[in-house]
């Protein structure tokens, strides 16, 4: 097993150009003799290898604060419950009775994604990348005999020279469409489904607090650079060189005819629809994920870095840090809970919640900090077997856990009607009411 104690962190980034750059950075621990250089993303890198569950409920705590996900989609994001997708009209069994035999065969086409699967996928996009200029590119079909002896090759796992002439670009681009159409699940995955859906949904408000029909693009951003934070690595790795293609590809429109829309149309069935559905099963989400995957390609160079704050989080937590603790902390640290429940929904939210909040502790360790708002977190969940177990974690830990008096009320009452997000609004504006009394304010008249 490889430890992050030492080792070399390579980062590669397809330029423009196409060229492949490598960033290497060696990172040694705190106490070594040897200086550390670290790239921005290291930290949170390592947070995701070492410590997989913090860094899960980090990211899930910063998403339901950006989108409304009601208990059982909720769940379903976590993976305490299968997803519920629309019902598919289809019969499905022909299509799972193929795949166990395409499984059987170990080949590329309709087995479980791997970086060895993505390996070979990715002859097909780098010779894709030079033949952005072809009108029609993924929208005019190529030939079946030579996509099918392309298939064959890659199934086999052979290296092969698209430049010799053999295949035309409109037979790789379809090919790549039917790769992904044939994985046993969508490279956005079932368990995400739903939360496609909502940071669609994300729009501005006016001056008057209504919602607007405006898209809130920052949010709608930092949502999905959080979500595609959960999804599998080998599905992350493909979605991003999928999307960086998609991404330039709309780019020379003017040529080729293919706005970010047209792929987006082109692709959505293959990458976000749930397996076995067809247009009628879908019924008025259609658009909605259309745009959703015209969205992820406009911005894909946005998408796969992570927020600050998640940045700022995880080289805290290894470093040991107390400059970016915020005033919540350590109302949270000093138990001056007046009993509305006051808390953050994570140790570093979003600028806009941090920027008026954000000082340093000296009374309490770092770690004794995040177990107490990892504590808040886990009080707000609702009620489960799960959530009763790790209850009683907290409370053979002495003073980690608030009083009876002192606990949320808002998961008291009506737990399953209130959404995991919908109980975080509630405990954020509860904090900033205590830190308006800690600077010396009174809070607003009802």
């Amino acid at each position: 097993m490889i430890g992050f104690s030492s080792f070399l962190y390579v980062i590669c980034v397809y330029s423009s150009n196409r060229a492949t750059k490598c960033s290497v950075f060696l990172y040694n621990e705190p106490n070594a003799s040897q200086s550390m250089i670290c790239h921005s993303e290291f930290f949170v890198e390592r947070l995701r290898y070492e410590k997989p569950q913090v860094f899960t409920d980090l990211v899930l705590s910063n998403i339901t604060r950006l989108i409304d996900l009601p208990g059982e989609e909720f769940a379903q994001l976590t993976g305490d419950s299968e997803p519920r997708l629309p019902s598919s009209s289809s019969n499905g069994f022909l299509r799972s009775f193929n795949f166990l035999k395409r499984k059987e065969k170990r080949v590329v086409f309709g087995a479980p994604l791997t970086e060895e699967g993505i390996a070979q996928i990715y002859q097909l996009i780098e010779f894709l990348f030079k033949n952005l200029h072809v009108e029609g590119l993924f929208r005019v079909p190529g030939n079946s005999l030579r996509q099918a002896a392309l298939k064959e090759m890659l199934n086999a796992g052979a290296d092969i020279d698209l430049e010799t002439g053999d295949f035309h670009p409109n037979d790789v681009a379809t090919l790549l469409k039917v790769f992904l159409g044939e994985l046993p699940e969508p490279l956005l995955t079932h368990r995400h489904y739903h939360a496609h859906l909502k940071i669609g949904e994300l729009t501005l408000f006016d001056d008057n607090g209504d919602k607007t029909n405006v898209p809130d693009k920052e949010r709608q951003i930092e949502s999905f650079q959080l979500l595609l934070m959960l999804l599998p690595p080998a599905n992350r790795s493909l979605l991003k060189l999928l999307l960086d293609l998609l991404h330039h590809t709309a780019r020379n429109q003017h040529a080729n005819k293919m706005s970010a829309i047209n792929l987006a149309t082109m692709f959505a069935p293959h990458i976000i629809w749930p397996k076995n559905m067809v247009a009628r099963d879908l019924q008025g989400d259609i658009e909605k994920l259309n745009n959703g995957v015209a969205f992820l390609i406009r911005h894909s160079q946005k998408l796969f870095k992570a927020p600050d704050y998640i940045k700022d989080y995880a080289k805290a937590h290894f470093l040991g840090s107390k400059a970016l603790q915020s005033n919540d902390d350590m109302l949270l640290g000093s138990g001056s809970d007046d009993g509305s429940g006051a808390a953050v929904a994570s140790a570093y939210p979003s600028p806009s919640v941090r920027s008026n909040t954000e000082k340093s502790s000296e009374s309490l360790s770092y770690t004794e900090t995040a177990l107490r708002e990892l504590y808040q977190q886990v009080n707000s969940m609702p009620e489960s077997a799960k959530k009763k177990k790790l209850i009683r974690k907290f409370e053979k830990q002495p003073g980690l856990t608030p009083s009876a008096e002192s606990r949320s009320p808002f998961t008291r009452r009506h737990q399953r009607s209130r959404s995991f997000s919908g109980i975080i609004k509630k405990k954020v504006l509860g904090s900033q009411l205590l830190v308006g009394k800690e600077n010396g304010g009174s809070p607003p008249s009802s």
